[in-house]
């Protein structure tokens, strides 16, 4: 037994109801914002004032049911994902929680179970974000800090343009391109009067309706039907154009603002009594759409050309690693390289010249801190100084990036307004756990009329259900399914309605993929039906061409040492042949750095279950064929035999500021996290090409990295990687080495061109 003098069982009693008790301040409620570039409301860096300071959260512990409690103490229903590695932009100040645990019930992230207020080895770049649902929780104020939607941010009350066709024939067209201007003020829809109406107003108009230009119109026939509408005595014309709050009285744009709420505008007359709209009409505008938005696109250069630019000055843009059409990272061709814009300076006026360069409307927003993800290669431009005008970003004011030091975080991305196409409503997702995910079924003619049926799952892949996931707003692909027995469909759309789709993997709509004319599906359908599984954000992978031709050297090497790579099929048919272990196989050797520069993890399709073990390597592959290493004539065919490579993947090295999350070693989670590399360096065994057979010669070396489209990502142009390569018999030269959109068309072919001729090949 224990003795305790007399008052200490009493100060024991009190240590420990302190210790079980939290105190009141640690349950006080905190107040939540969400930081960083402006991006859609509900998504963004996690802020939390205590003690009256901003802070920031690690990302270390941070999962979905504390993202599910952060959400709905900013307001919103529920969570969709949270993001790791400053996602959104390192914060500043404290960092105030760290190891965040929740159970997804809390009222409040201060009730979660962390190190303490302030107790954290984190940094920065470690800062967690989330990106809850758009709806909001009835009754319920935001307390999120973000952009909102533009009149909010400027303090108007302008909140939605449309274009109220009049016509039988715009009525029918979509998207809708010309009608009368109405505008959403106050929550109540407005006609814009046609007086002192310009054509910098349709401008505005049509970038804000997704268009990239406003088309000259004439009014008088509107005008006609106008006058008929007021003289008819049952139209409710006359009686509604008198009341000055049908009008919104003028608005004088310049033509470049991206938005109908940067214009000057007055609502009502100046004078108290004076008509809104005397004389006048409802202002009438038509809009020319971008090449994706036109029916029978192709016919005519003037629909791809930027109009009357000098040719030096047309700098090709383009826009990658976006969720959806019509935004992305900005990536520019110059020099015959493609390469990104630094985001100094970066704002809407050069962002909508990008978006309509493309052939989209002006610009929704300007993103900067690589929030589209980060390039890779060169960055051209950075201060970008646009008017609005411009037809081309080239014709733009700009610095070379070199002179201000700008790296790849600052990478700039835009989101562009968009032609509403009504392509959503053609096609659905159903049975599914979540919204996400379900047995595809399309709207189709049957026998002269449209029905909902399903799609055979035959020869379904990932291109088709990129389509489908783009199509439906909800970004890529994770899975093409070919069966979908745990899924069961709609009643009313079990019947096949299109099979043998084949889709470039470009496309807006399924519709507009190629298939077959009678439905023809051996399969039947049903629980072989076609189904998806979409995800906002992808992984984008993309080899290290400089590194491979700065490593790769030859080889000659004992047979003696290539047991374990001929058991594993590392060498040239010919191997089998030889009188092992003499002799020696010539190898060409590199290193393979391969980079995620997409917005999700890099993970492989298979569980552990069915990784396997590679005794070469000394640990377990979760990709049995992750590359193609192929050696080529300059026609094309292969001269080594195309070895296919399994990898075990892991972050072989992170940028500073980001942690390695992945590990082959002791049987670790396998991938590739966003920003990382995977590194397998010249001296691991099957890191080669086997060309002891291979006469000397000009040939083109070329690396496949994801070849069957495995795993999904935001972007597959960039997987291929290719270089001119030399071989006289004793030594290699390579160069050249380029990804396969790392280069203009032109560049590519003016090089292989020389190539030919050098080696007399027409």
């Amino acid at each position: 037994t224990m003795v305790m003098p007399t008052g200490a069982s009493h100060v024991l009693l009190a240590l420990l109801l302190c210790w079980v008790t939290p105190s009141r301040q640690e349950l006080a409620p905190v107040q939540l914002r969400l930081g960083g570039p402006r991006g859609p409301a509900g998504e963004g860096r996690l802020e939390v004032l205590y003690q009256g300071r901003w802070g920031t959260v690690c990302d270390d512990g941070f999962d979905f049911h504390a993202a599910t409690v952060a959400c709905r103490q900013l307001g919103y229903t529920a969570a969709i994902t949270w993001t790791h590695s400053a996602t959104y932009g390192q914060g500043e100040g404290p960092i105030w929680l760290d190891n965040v645990r929740c159970g997804g019930s809390e009222g409040s992230l201060a009730e979660c179970v962390h190190n303490g207020w302030g107790i954290s080895d984190c940094h920065h770049g470690e800062d967690a974000g989330v990106v809850c649902s758009g709806q909001r929780l009835p009754g319920n104020s935001s307390q999120a800090t973000t952009s909102g939607h533009l009149g909010e941010v400027l303090g108007l009350t302008l909140e939605e343009v449309r274009l109220k066709p009049i016509l039988a024939r715009a009525r029918l067209s979509m998207p809708v391109m010309e009608g009368a201007v109405e505008v959403k003020h106050n929550g109540r829809w407005r006609q814009m009067c046609d007086a002192n109406w310009t054509r910098n107003n349709s401008r505005v108009v049509c970038g804000m309706l997704g268009f990239p230009r406003e088309k000259h119109i004439n009014t008088s026939f509107y005008r006609k039907l106008w006058n008929r509408k007021l003289k008819d005595p049952n139209s409710s014309l006359k009686t509604l154009s008198q009341k000055n709050n049908f009008w919104v009285h003028k608005v004088q744009c310049q033509g470049s603002e991206p938005h109908l709420a940067h214009c000057p505008m007055q609502v009502a007359p100046p004078a108290p009594h004076q008509h809104a709209c005397p004389h006048g009409m409802h202002a009438i505008v038509s809009c020319l759409p971008g090449p994706a938005f036109q029916k029978g696109t192709g016919k005519g250069k003037n629909k791809t050309t930027p109009g009357k630019v000098s040719p030096c000055r047309v700098l090709p843009v383009r826009l990658r690693a976006g969720t959806h059409v019509g935004e992305g990272r900005v990536e520019v061709l110059r020099h015959g390289q493609w390469g990104t814009v630094c985001d100094k300076q970066w704002d809407l006026a050069a962002a909508s010249v990008v978006c309509r360069q493309l052939g989209y409307g002006t610009a929704k927003q300007a993103l900067v801190g690589a929030r589209m993800g980060q390039g890779l290669g060169p960055i051209h431009m950075s201060n970008v100084r646009c008017t609005g005008h411009e037809r081309s970003l080239g014709e733009c004011r700009f610095q070379d990036a070199e002179q201000s030091g700008c790296r790849h975080e600052a990478d700039a991305a835009v989101r562009c307004h968009m032609p509403h196409m009504d392509f959503k409503s053609q096609v659905r997702l159903a049975g599914g756990r979540n919204p996400e995910e379900g047995v595809v079924e399309v709207l189709a003619p049957v026998q002269g009329r449209l029905q909902w049926g399903a799609v055979c799952g035959a020869q379904w892949g990932l291109n088709e259900a990129m389509v489908v996931c783009r199509q439906l707003g909800l970004g890529f692909a994770s899975h093409a399914l070919q069966e979908t027995w745990y899924w069961a469909g709609s009643p009313d759309a079990s019947r096949v309605v299109m099979s043998g789709v084949r889709c470039a993997g470009t496309e807006l709509a399924l519709q507009q993929c190629q298939r077959h004319g009678p439905i023809h599906c051996p399969s039947g359908g049903g629980r072989f039906s076609a189904g998806v599984t979409c995800t906002a954000h992808a992984p984008d992978l993309v080899m290290n061409a400089q590194l491979v031709q700065e490593t790769a050297y030859l080889e000659d090497r004992p047979l003696g040492l290539l047991y374990c790579a001929h058991e594993e099929r590392c060498l040239s048919r010919s191997a089998d042949n030889m009188q092992w272990p003499y002799g020696h196989r010539r190898l060409l050797r590199f290193s393979s750095q391969i980079h995620n520069l997409g917005r999700a993890d890099f993970r492989p399709r298979m569980g552990r279950h069915a990784w396997t073990w590679h005794q070469c390597h000394r640990h377990f592959h979760s990709i049995e064929v992750f590359t193609h290493y192929d050696l080529l004539t300059l026609n094309g065919s292969k001269v080594a035999e195309g070895h296919k490579a399994s990898f075990c993947l892991e972050d072989t090295n992170c940028p500073e500021g980001l942690q390695r999350r992945f590990a082959c070693a002791n049987f670790g989670e396998q991938g590739v996290s966003v920003g990382c590399w995977d590194t397998y360096r010249h001296d691991i065994d099957c890191q080669w090409i086997d060309i002891t057979d291979v006469p000397p010669g000009s040939y083109t070396f070329q690396v496949v990295v994801n070849p069957k489209h495995e795993v999904a990502e935001s972007d597959f142009s960039n997987n291929v990687m290719r270089c001119q390569c030399k071989y006289d018999g004793q030594r290699v030269w390579m160069h050249g080495c380029h990804t396969s959109d790392a280069y203009g068309a032109d560049v590519v072919s003016d090089l292989e061109r020389r190539e030919r001729l050098a080696n007399n090949l027409v």
